[in-house]
């Protein structure tokens, strides 16, 4: 019976330690959710690239409209499936087939945000690019820039998000598919920031 008030005291550090975590997670949550940009705070600047992670057809759409209106030199889209080339992406989601198609370039080696962004690096090394514009949705960017950053310290990173009708900003609890997109989100968010912290950057190759 000695041992009881122990372990007892032990399982109440536990429920504390446990709902302060929970306290924490869901006030950055609430925080991360309002915090979602809005708008587009910079459309003007042209950098070298742009650049569209795979994930929606409204991101592709507007990477094709930027491109023609000459806000990059190129557009690469990275987060390709293996095999499928532009004419087909462009018919899967519905779109006009693009008359700068001789600038645009495909990346298949990624299978998710860092590989995005390792994969873009990679492309901007080859290419001497220095800028890019980051076209994703709106809730995928505070990670997708946490990366690039982490891939690219020394580029030139303009966001632009897009704003996909199916994700509802605005009383996003009551949407049980915005709010588990959201939580979702947000906690990749935390791992990838855990992640960098963590573990310490590869020294970059020497020229």
């Amino acid at each position: 019976m000695s041992g009881t008030p122990k372990l007892n005291r032990a399982a109440l550090a536990a429920c504390i330690l446990l709902g302060a975590l929970a306290g924490a997670w869901v006030g950055g949550l609430l925080i991360f959710a309002t915090s979602l940009d809005a708008t587009v705070e910079d459309g003007d600047t042209v950098t070298d690239a742009i650049v569209v992670l795979t994930g929606g057809s409204e991101r592709l759409s507007r990477g094709l409209a930027l491109l023609e209106a000459g806000k990059g030199r190129k557009l690469f889209i990275s987060g390709v499936h293996k095999g499928v080339d532009l004419p087909e992406l462009l018919r899967q989601l519905h779109l006009p087939q693009s008359e700068a198609r001789c600038c645009i370039v495909l990346g298949h080696a990624a299978d998710d945000t860092t590989g995005n962004a390792a994969e873009t690096a990679a492309w901007m090394e080859a290419e001497h690019f220095t800028s890019l514009r980051l076209v994703t949705a709106s809730y995928h960017m505070r990670r997708s820039v946490l990366e690039f950053r982490r891939a690219m310290p020394d580029a030139t990173i303009v966001a632009h998000p897009v704003f996909p009708d199916a994700f509802k900003r605005d009383q996003w609890w009551r949407w049980p598919g915005t709010a588990h997109l959201l939580a979702t989100e947000y906690t990749k968010y935390l791992a990838a920031q855990a992640r960098h912290l963590l573990i310490p950057k590869p020294p970059e190759r020497k020229p």
